[in-house]
């Protein structure tokens, strides 16, 4: 994936690999543990373990088909991030995280409108997700945003760093036409 693209918000960049260790910490605050729950998109109450670890971030900063974002502050400190997959004529966009007591200010709406745009830069016709289907408040809030749900599921991932579930969950198709 190209990486000549400039985004329209000054704070958001490429992640890089120098990120790793912040990221990692961004994100497992940002979806489990009590930390998770001063925000409003935790998964601390639908899966134990950890979301992500360094080698799976150090895989999708540096794969060839992926890129993560990183929206930062004046300080250059990660506030939020993305992951992004090149998909054939589709872009994947997961793992949307803002840190927890950051949540509600708009920042995950200008990282997935940066994700949009980058999307139509490398010609994508549409942006895709997955979203664990008890997760009703954020489909909602991706629905508002014009992602539509599909009749398409998906098996939760076991024995994967995504974590552990609490109860069977499965994922559901999320998609947007650009």
């Amino acid at each position: 994936m190209n990486t000549a693209f400039t985004f329209s918000e000054p704070c958001i960049r490429f992640a890089q690999l120098s990120d790793v260790g912040l990221l990692e910490k961004l994100v497992n605050s940002a979806y489990r543990g009590d930390s998770s729950r001063k925000g409003w998109t935790t998964e601390a109450d639908l899966l134990d373990g950890i979301r992500t670890n360094q080698d799976q971030l150090t895989e999708q900063i540096s794969g060839i088909h992926s890129k993560m974002l990183v929206y930062e502050d004046a300080n250059k400190h990660p506030l939020a991030c993305v992951y992004l997959e090149d998909k054939a004529s589709t872009l994947y966009l997961g793992m949307l995280t803002v840190r927890p007591d950051l949540q509600a200010a708009g920042i995950g709406k200008k990282l997935l409108q940066a994700a949009e745009e980058y999307a139509i830069w490398l010609g994508k016709h549409a942006i895709q997700m997955t979203v664990i289907s008890v997760r009703t408040t954020l489909i909602a809030w991706y629905q508002r945003r014009g992602y539509q749900l599909t009749d398409k599921k998906e098996k939760f991932p076991t024995g994967t760093a995504f974590g552990i579930p609490k109860q069977p969950l499965e994922f559901v198709v999320l998609i947007k036409h650009l």
